[in-house]
């Protein structure tokens, strides 16, 4: 019990420092919030006066009080530019960002374990090499060139190549503007323009799982008790299920809760790329327009996210593996 206190106090002093930090760079940022919301023959006196409206001609520590002062008591404040609440555009924007992130997140694991461990068993041949490579382009490619490559194929290609409307992937947004669906045929709509967003988050995260995976496995693969069951005939497919994915298990369970954050962040860039109004976009378009509170919430959402995750998986590792229980 004591040591989840003390895990639980660190974790509220770190998430405290990072939105700390935060605060105080985004406030010395270049850029005024004020010049985004007047008119460009606006007078200094205009710029002034907005600037006393959201506050920001107090110094920076009272800035930071009032702030956090309101966060505790669950008020993240108004958005610059919108004037609306920053939890309704936190709570309108984290649905598709979820959505996408755990569907993503669940082909990810799905695919890339079974392609790392393919990896560890063939390790040093043809079909180890030829994944090792693949996996590596994938994951060092930027994901937005990965996205604007797949639109020019998939959505630009196939309209030039003459192909029907039907399998062409739509390149932008949540659904087909200008038309009305509803059950069936809108969840079709909602499904053809997740393809390519879910395809490339899958894919970057597959092949890092993939590494990581083929590592793991191929280290316990040389231990001497998994040496011993092949010697006495074991078979291959009891050797991976009670041996090898026993004990490297642990480690994907909890590399599995600390990618849970990137399920509510989702992709800064690939929500801009293909126009969801998730958590990513709301994010970007508050750092570029100096949205101070959304970024803010934005932050305090994340971080929260990033530091839960980590107490969890410090805290289920000794659960999943009692020989780490006293290291």
């Amino acid at each position: 019990m004591m040591l989840i206190v003390r895990r639980a106090g660190t974790a509220a002093v770190l998430l405290w420092l990072v939105i700390t930090l935060t605060f105080v760079l985004i406030r010395l940022a270049p850029g005024d919030p004020a010049a985004f919301l007047v008119a460009p023959s606006a007078s200094a006196a205009d710029a002034a006066r907005v600037r006393s409206e959201l506050g920001l001609d107090r110094s920076i520590p009272i800035q930071y009080a009032r702030w956090l002062g309101a966060t505790l008591r669950g008020d993240l404040g108004l958005s610059f530019t919108t004037g609306t609440p920053v939890t309704r555009v936190l709570r309108e924007a984290a649905p598709i960002s979820v959505g996408l992130g755990a569907l993503s997140l669940t082909l990810t694991f799905l695919i890339g374990v079974p392609i790392g461990m393919l990896q560890a068993a063939r390790r040093g041949r043809a079909t180890d090499r030829m994944l090792t490579v693949l996996s590596t382009a994938v994951y060092a490619a930027p994901s937005f060139w990965l996205a604007l490559a797949l639109v020019a194929v998939f959505t630009y290609g196939a309209a030039t190549l003459g192909f029907p409307a039907s399998l062409r992937l739509p390149a932008f947004g949540l659904r087909t503007p200008g038309v009305t669906l509803h059950g069936w045929h809108a969840a079709v709509d909602l499904a053809r323009h997740a393809v390519l967003p879910v395809v490339i988050l899958t894919a970057v995260g597959a092949a890092g799982i993939a590494r990581y995976a083929r590592t793991s496995v191929a280290e316990v693969l040389g231990l001497d008790f998994v040496r011993t069951a092949r010697a006495k005939g074991v078979r291959s497919r009891a050797v991976y299920g009670r041996h090898v994915l026993a004990n490297v298990l642990p480690a994907l369970v909890v590399l599995f809760a600390l990618s849970l954050p990137g399920v509510l962040a989702g992709s800064i860039f690939v929500e801009s790329v293909f126009a969801w109004p998730g958590l990513g976009r709301a994010t970007l378009n508050g750092i570029l327009a100096r949205d101070y509170p959304v970024v803010m919430g934005a932050t305090v959402l994340y971080a929260a996210a990033v530091i839960v995750a980590n107490l969890a998986a410090e805290l289920s590792l000794p659960l999943l593996d009692p020989r780490r229980e006293h290291a």
